[in-house]
């Protein structure tokens, strides 16, 4: 029997995954979008946008009737320095 290593993803990856989804839809995006592109349970995905919002790096929305994520500048920042983070841990057979 072959059984492949399944990796879980950091705290710190999950959310990255979260603000880079949003960022790449013009820096705003709604639950579903998020949900299915960050492969997250609505039970989770609920518990981080919570901490996001609460840590400045997301602000929540309303436009006709939905509601939606907007990335803050905190949350591009987030992003742009765990790019960083991740090519260079990356380059050094680290995983973070």
């Amino acid at each position: 029997m072959n059984e492949e290593k399944v990796e879980r993803r950091s705290r710190a990856d999950i959310l990255f995954d979260i603000l880079r989804i949003i960022q790449q839809n013009q820096g705003r995006a709604k639950t579903t979008k998020i949900l299915y592109g960050a492969n997250l349970s609505y039970a989770r995905l609920k518990n981080h946008l919570g901490y996001l919002i609460q840590n400045g790096f997301l602000e929540k929305g309303q436009a006709n009737g939905s509601t939606y994520f907007a990335i803050t500048q905190k949350g591009l920042e987030f992003v742009q320095e765990f790019r960083k983070i991740k090519r260079f841990s990356d380059a050094f057979g680290i995983s973070i």
